[in-house]
């Protein structure tokens, strides 16, 4: 049979003795004589036996694993939040499960779910886009498990939580494309079931009052991968709206609307200048590069796993906390700069 684990009944078998006496044997017993605790090492060695840590974990009634529940592990900046929640966690002796929503919230749910029935010992969460319904994260406060949100927070439940300031951030990155000369400008938005979607239009609609430019509807549009940044830059150049100055959500948003202003020989940005978000890989090396928001996934997950551990070890019984990690604007080639 592929894959089977040697359990402690079958080392038991093999040598004639009692599974209680194996199990003593294995922790080293003195009970146990020299020979049959020589004998179990060496079958067990042989047959690749490794403890259940499940069953371990359920002795001792602390398993020493944290959920971590992420909308995508191949994007960036969640590979990065996981990155630093991992250096945090194994530091201080915890190992992590990771579990992909995929922006399912079916599956979201059955995550949650399962980190439960593992008897995880807390969980850190990044929403998907698609839920609307919480009472997979109130089944986990029932359940006595510590929870912290990051980026994608759940404004119903009260958490800690480690975010950015989208909407600072957001009004950082229209200002730049206001000082470098732009007049007419748009934002591909991001999915509305999303505070930091919502935020970040609040960013880009702020910037747009205090410098006295007009806030256009028909420039403000949902586009939140490549293939809806293309459409919709394409919409935009076809039904002649073509703006000076362009705000996506994310930088692979960013990414698809830069190559459809240049299958339309615009410029950019000579003609049309772009600003993404994140700071994903993708844009230091797109041509031209893409002036975005870095985010700082890595601190945000430091600073997720440092409050969740906390409330495991029950050091902080405070009110629960709202973390601010900072950006920074990153300049590139995508725009002006002439500022």
């Amino acid at each position: 049979m592929k894959n089977y684990q040697a359990t402690i009944k079958d080392i038991a078998r093999k040598l004639g003795i009692s599974p209680s006496t194996v199990s003593r044997a294995l922790k080293g017993h003195p009970d146990i004589s020299e020979k049959t605790r020589l004998a179990v090492e060496e079958l067990a060695k042989a047959l690749k036996y490794k403890p259940n840590a499940i069953a371990l974990s359920l002795r001792k009634s602390k398993s020493n694993i944290i959920g971590v529940v992420v909308p995508q592990i191949v994007h960036h900046f969640f590979s990065s939040i996981i990155s630093g929640i991992e250096d945090l966690t194994s530091k201080n002796g915890y190992n992590i499960v990771i579990c992909q929503s995929n922006e399912s919230a079916e599956r979201e749910i059955k995550n949650i779910q399962t980190l439960i029935s593992s008897r995880v010992e807390g969980i850190l969460i990044s929403r998907t886009k698609e839920t609307t319904e919480f009472s997979h994260y109130k089944s986990v406060i029932e359940n006595n498990i510590p929870m912290v949100f990051f980026d994608r927070v759940c404004p119903d439940i009260i958490t800690d939580r480690v975010i950015i300031d989208d909407s600072g951030a957001s009004f950082t990155a229209t200002e730049c494309l206001i000082k470098s000369g732009c007049k007419r400008l748009a934002h591909f938005k991001g999915h509305e079931n999303l505070l930091i979607s919502r935020k970040r239009l609040e960013g880009f609609t702020k910037a747009l009052n205090y410098y006295s430019l007009p806030v256009e509807q028909s420039l403000i549009v949902k586009a939140e991968n490549f293939d809806e940044g293309f459409a919709e830059t394409e919409k935009l150049i076809n039904s002649n709206l073509i703006p000076d100055g362009i705000f996506t959500v994310n930088d692979m948003t960013a990414l698809g609307a830069i190559f459809a202003l240049k299958k339309y020989n615009i410029k950019v940005p000579e003609q049309v200048s772009v600003v993404g978000f994140t700071n994903e890989i993708i844009s230091e090396y797109s041509e031209p590069s893409i002036t975005t928001i870095e985010q700082h996934g890595y601190e945000m997950g430091y600073k997720a796993a440092e409050l969740l551990l906390k409330r495991i070890l029950n050091e902080n019984e405070n009110d629960f906390v709202t973390e601010f990690i900072p950006t920074k604007l990153i300049l590139r080639n995508s725009t002006k700069n002439n500022f």
